[in-house]
């Protein structure tokens, strides 16, 4: 049974660093990815890795997305923070290809990590 269970969130500064892990379960899942939502605002996607890696054009150059295949754990290293990164956390994965930055492709969905950025 898939179970994925995002951790490492937490509240810091701005400037400040988190970084996000989310294991598999062993699936090892050919795309996986980052997404996020803030109060009242629609999920994005934030990074995904998986036939090529993509970024939101918010976090490039602050995020990176990567992905541990021994231990079947992904990561997402979240630098510079900022207070509009301020959202739940969510990891996602399927068991297709280049499902990219689209919430609506991945069929499995954790249950969040709260991010919060003050300034």
């Amino acid at each position: 049974q898939v179970h994925l269970v995002e951790s490492g969130g937490g509240s810091v500064q701005a400037g400040g660093s988190l970084r996000l892990s989310c294991p598999d379960s062993g699936y090892s899942f050919p795309s996986m990815a980052w997404f996020r939502q803030a109060p009242g605002k629609e999920r994005e996607g934030v990074a995904s890795i998986g036939g090529g890696i993509e970024y939101a054009y918010s976090v490039k150059g602050r995020f990176t997305i990567s992905q541990d295949t021994d231990k079947n754990i992904l990561y997402l290293q979240m630098n510079n923070l900022k207070p509009e990164d301020t959202a739940m956390y969510f990891c996602a994965a399927d068991s297709r290809w280049g499902r990219g930055l689209k919430a609506s492709l991945y069929h499995y969905w954790g249950q969040g990590t709260q991010v919060t950025v003050s300034s």
